[in-house]
């Protein structure tokens, strides 16, 4: 296994560590734990994806992988946000379905020897999204607080915009199907 695949293995195995801090009574140290088991997952997520292509390590274990575990890590940061009443259940819903569709949707294609490579859109999304967490699992108060409603609607709206740019951008994926 190369070392973009460890890492990505690496931010897997964080995410259980991460909810037992975020979700347990662990005193004012839990959320700062949580925080930086979050942000040092985040990082791998950069990191893999630049080695991989500096040294020619792409494999079919990253491409199936390194997604699936950036949807695991902010799903369930997201879920246990709900859970500490830092953001509504609705906006998590409609950003996790987001997920289902695409993820469905690149199997068809996947199915029809077609690649839906990340677009600007979804890579927006996804940073919008990391940085939103960090700032509700942070709960700073004052000025943060409008910061981290921006954030969420910023987050919600450019999920349902990459959502329409991926279908809209491979529609010809849809008409493969009886």
């Amino acid at each position: 296994m190369n070392t973009p695949n460890k890492l990505t293995m690496l931010r897997v195995i964080m995410i259980p560590f991460f909810v037992v801090f975020m979700l347990n009574d662990f005193g004012i140290w839990g959320k700062w734990i949580a925080l930086v088991i979050f942000v040092a997952a985040s990082l791998t997520d950069t990191l893999d994806g630049y080695l991989a292509r500096r040294d020619n390590l792409v494999t079919n274990f990253g491409k199936f992988m390194d997604p699936l575990a950036d949807k695991l890590l902010v799903c369930s940061a997201m879920i246990c946000l709900i859970d500490v009443e830092r953001i509504p259940s609705w906006v998590v819903i409609i950003i996790i379905g987001r997920e289902f569709v695409i993820s469905g949707f690149r199997l068809i294609a996947s199915d029809n020897g077609v690649v839906i490579a990340a677009n600007y859109w979804g890579k927006l999304k996804t940073v919008c999204q990391m940085v939103m967490i960090i700032v509700l699992i942070a709960d700073l108060g004052g000025i943060f607080s409008i910061i981290e409603q921006v954030l969420i609607y910023a987050s919600l709206i450019l999920t349902v915009i990459s959502l329409i740019t991926y279908l809209w951008a491979n529609k010809n994926v849809l008409s493969m199907q009886d």
